[in-house]
């Protein structure tokens, strides 16, 4: 059945972002086949009333770890160090299939609840092919459009890229156009650069690699420069974080074309480094957003959104400050952002000619931003601006994927059995860890010094 969003705000996101302030969407199958004020639509076709909202291409998200949100808000107080050794060292083995699929369906639909309609999964749980076959059989029991990043921290990525565990897995699922593929590994910056074989692997099978960048302890300018020596740095490569590199590591990047998925919420937490979208500016480097894991943050582009643009200009006025000079105009506008949240992670995927605006002959992946309820919704005087500082997951009140609904009056299909598999997953691994649930969830807290004060006096009370 066709669909039309009627009299809405329109935010296109077209090359030359139109902006219709009464508009039509019209979705006939897969596909958009027109926009514009008062379209004439065939009969029959269903009609959704967007007055009082805004109209916007669905949000992509380039990098989310989905098999980790079982544990949503489990590691409010980590550091990065506290997460590395949880999952990488200690804990990240007693998942189970069933487990990494209790994440992955929950985080599906929690993408969808936000108006994310393609999702990267940066799935680095994979520690068996079981385990891969169980998030993908999630990523197609929710109907939205992912992308799945293979990947397993649990072993090297030089050992499971060329397997046969690996290409007999790629063989036996359907790829295409709503389930993707990359593969998903870091580089450390071993001068014996060991990494070399999963990149060939990956040339091999003609997929595009995500690598987290520039992580403070991690990562560094070392793995740059070794990509780039070895001709592994392409157009495809995603570079996640980024937030600790040299210039000439940004250089580098510029040059090959590449692009940065920025995870604002989690570097300015966790400790990767400074969000880096005010070098990434600098250097021409293309941006998309991402939230990295409800273990810890939101998972919605709106947080990613607010905590960008926040990020970004309290370092450009913080930089000025130290020149003892003022910032008179950001130079990061709410317009950039949700670009970066649409077009962004289009452009990042290779699927502009697809995603991230809408236009006649794109998916209809549609987002109505509307909330008849709440006061935040009006007046709409600057929708970019509503869209970054204003809206919330609780405004998204109809989600399109595919032309199909998803989420319709404020409501996403799919929360009911993401419940049932994750109350599976928890109770499974409360009993595992025993008291290290609550000792893992809980991290000490370092002592603090409070600095002697010159102006304290023992009689002030006095008078």
């Amino acid at each position: 059945m066709p669909i039309v969003l009627r009299n809405g705000l329109v935010l296109t996101m077209d090359d030359r972002r139109t902006v219709l302030a009464r508009g039509d969407v019209l979705a006939d199958g897969e596909d958009i086949v027109a926009v514009g004020p008062d379209l004439e639509v065939p009969e029959g076709t269903e009609e959704i009333d967007a007055s009082g909202g805004i109209v916007m291409p669905g949000m992509i998200d380039t990098h989310r770890h989905l098999w980790q949100t079982a544990m949503r808000g489990y590691g409010a107080d980590w550091t990065l160090t506290q997460y590395f050794v949880w999952y990488y060292l200690e804990w990240g083995r007693k998942f189970r299939p069933q487990d990494v699929y209790a994440g992955n369906l929950l985080g599906g639909v929690e993408a969808l609840d936000a108006g994310v309609t393609t999702t990267v999964d940066w799935s680095h749980g994979l520690q068996t092919v079981d385990h891969a076959e169980a998030a993908v059989d999630a990523l197609e029991a929710v109907p939205g459009r992912f992308v799945l990043a293979y990947g397993n921290i649990q072993q090297a990525p030089w050992d499971w890229a060329p397997s046969a565990g690996l290409r007999d897995f790629i063989g036996r699922r359907s790829w295409g156009d709503m389930l993707g593929l990359q593969l998903a590994f870091d580089v450390t910056g071993d001068p014996a650069f060991p990494e070399k074989a999963a990149f060939e692997a990956a040339r091999d099978l003609g997929l595009a690699v995500t690598t987290h960048a520039g992580v403070w302890g991690a990562t560094n300018d070392d793995g740059i420069r070794l990509m780039y020596e070895n001709g592994f740095m392409t157009p495809e490569t995603t570079y996640v974080h980024a937030a600790t590199l040299s210039p000439d590591s940004y250089h580098r990047i510029a040059a090959t074309g590449g692009s940065v998925s920025v995870s604002t919420e989690s570097e300015q937490s966790a400790g990767q480094g400074y969000p880096p979208t005010w070098q990434l500016r600098h250097h021409g480097i293309p941006v998309s957003l991402s939230m990295d894991t409800s273990v810890w943050w939101s998972g919605d582009l709106f947080s990613a959104m607010r905590a960008t643009l926040g990020a970004d200009r309290s370092r450009e006025h913080l930089e000025a400050h130290l020149r003892s000079e003022t910032v008179t105009h950001c130079h990061l506008r709410a317009e950039q952002v949700v670009e970066w949240a649409t077009r962004g992670g289009a452009a990042a995927l290779g699927l502009s000619d697809r995603i991230g605006s809408l236009e006649p002959g794109k998916k209809a992946d549609v987002v109505l931003i509307k909330n008849d309820a709440s006061p935040v919704m009006f007046p709409i005087l600057n929708p970019y601006g509503h869209i970054a500082f204003q809206a919330q997951r609780g405004d998204v009140h109809t989600v399109l994927v595919n032309g199909r609904v998803v989420k319709r009056d404020g409501r996403v299909e799919g929360v009911d059995a993401a419940r049932a598999a994750v109350t599976q997953t928890v109770d499974h691994l409360m009993s595992e860890l025993g008291d290290a649930w609550l000792s893992g969830m809980n991290p000490d807290i370092p002592e603090t010094k409070i600095l002697d004060n010159p102006y304290m006096y023992t009689n002030y009370r006095s008078s």
